[in-house]
C-alpha cells in the first residue's frame, strides 16, 4: 500500500489508519531518512491508540521510549545511534516483542537481523518540503517468504 501524505497532520491520520488494524504483538520496521517524519508517524500511532501524544520524541540518546496508556503500549527504538545488535539485546529488545504492545524500530536497518520476520515494514521519502511517499508492506506475514 502506498500513500501520499502532503502535511504531518496527513502523515499521522496515515498512521491513525494503520494503528486501527494493530492488535498486539505486531513490529513495526521505519525506514527513512533524518527528517523524513519517522518519530511524526508514530506519534500518530500513538494517538490513534489513545496515548499521550505529547509524550512522543524520538528515541535517538535513549534508544527507547515507552508510551503507555492507550489500547496498545507502544515501544519507540531508534536504532540510529547503535554499534549493533547487541546494544538493542542489552535494552531487551527480545523481551519488548513478547509484551503484547506494538514494537516500533526507527533506522530499523540497522538492526534487521533482530527484528522478526513477521512484521510491518513502512518507508517514509521526502518527496517534496512537506510531501511524504509511505509505502506500507505486511502486516503479520512472513515478509521472507
Amino acid at each position: 500500500m502506498e500513500y501520499l501524505s502532503k502535511s504531518i497532520s496527513e502523515t499521522e491520520s496515515i498512521a491513525a489508519e494503520i494503528a486501527r488494524s494493530l492488535r498486539g504483538g505486531e513490529c513495526i520496521a521505519l525506514h527513512g531518512q533524518m527528517g523524513a517524519g519517522k518519530t511524526q508517524f508514530v506519534r500518530g500511532l500513538v494517538g490513534a491508540l489513545g496515548g499521550n501524544t505529547r509524550a512522543v520524541s524520538s528515541p535517538t540518546y535513549v534508544l527507547l521510549n515507552v508510551y503507555e496508556g492507550g489500547r496498545l503500549a507502544v515501544f519507540h527504538l531508534d536504532a540510529y545511534r547503535v554499534s549493533g545488535p547487541a546494544d538493542f539485546e542489552g535494552i531487551g529488545f527480545p523481551e519488548l516483542l513478547e509484551q503484547g504492545g506494538i514494537v516500533v524500530v526507527e533506522w530499523a536497518d540497522r538492526v534487521m537481523d533482530l527484528i522478526p520476520p513477521k512484521r510491518v515494514e513502512i518507508w517514509i521519502e521526502a518527496v517534496g518540503k512537506m510531501r511524504r511517499k509511505i509505502r506500507v508492506e505486511g502486516s503479520t506475514v512472513d515478509v521472507e517468504g
